[in-house]
């Protein structure tokens, strides 16, 4: 289990997937934030 964790290659893969994640979280945000806004 320890030299899965020390394999780049799976820390590039987490890392990846990380940012996809927050980049769909921030983007959903931004339409909700912006679709809620009375103002826009």
């Amino acid at each position: 289990m320890l030299s899965l964790f020390a394999d780049p290659v799976v820390w590039g893969s987490l890392l990846g997937i990380f940012i996809v994640i927050v980049m769909g979280a921030y983007y959903t945000y931004m339409f909700v934030h912006n679709s809620a806004d009375p103002e826009k």
